[in-house]
């Protein structure tokens, strides 16, 4: 009974003594902190600079009037009708319904590897999603109107129609590599 006595006295004086040096530790960084936030509060409000001046443009009034027109014709040179400047025979099928690779550009798309049965060949690309699509000739991708044409090892050869800047279109070779990167 002595013994529990003395173990249950030993144990009553370890949990005093942790709560006075927890106590005394507490009040030590309260203090700091106290006087910190103490001195931050006395220190002088700063200035904010003000705003530089803005200076307003000069304006130039440009007059040009004994000098040719760039958007019109000179004497003598024949404007191209817009129907001769358009009609090449070159524009995209609007009527034909798009597929789901024509929604990314083509330098986002990777190709990744071919497949091959019955000596039919498909393409296998990757969308930056990392969604794999398996494609063959006469598939389109690419925001440009591109039509795949031939599908080979190391790459994916396409036709693209683009704007030729004249309200006219023209067709381009383009191609998608086999990547090397494993991303």
């Amino acid at each position: 009974m002595k013994a529990d006595i003395s173990s249950l006295l030993l144990k009553s004086a370890i949990a005093i003594i942790s709560c006075l040096l927890l106590t005394a530790c507490e009040n030590d960084q309260m203090g700091d902190l106290h006087s910190f936030v103490n001195e931050v509060k006395s220190r002088k409000a700063g200035r904010i600079s003000p705003l530089p001046e803005i200076k307003p443009i000069e304006t130039f009034l440009y007059t040009a009037s004994d000098k040719r027109n760039p958007f019109t014709f000179s004497v003598g040179e024949e404007p191209e009708t817009e129907m001769e400047l358009a009609d090449n025979g070159i524009r995209p099928d609007t009527l034909r319904r798009k597929e789901e690779l024509e929604d990314f550009p083509l330098d986002s798309l990777r190709m990744v590897g071919t497949l091959e049965r019955n000596e039919e060949s498909w393409g296998l690309v990757r969308s930056q999603e990392g969604t794999i699509y398996r494609i063959q000739p006469d598939n389109y991708m690419g925001q440009n109107h591109g039509r795949i044409t031939r599908i080979l090892e190391d790459r994916i050869e396409l036709i693209e129609i683009v704007p030729d800047g004249q309200a006219g279109y023209v067709e381009r070779q383009a191609s998608l590599s086999l990547s090397g990167d494993d991303e």
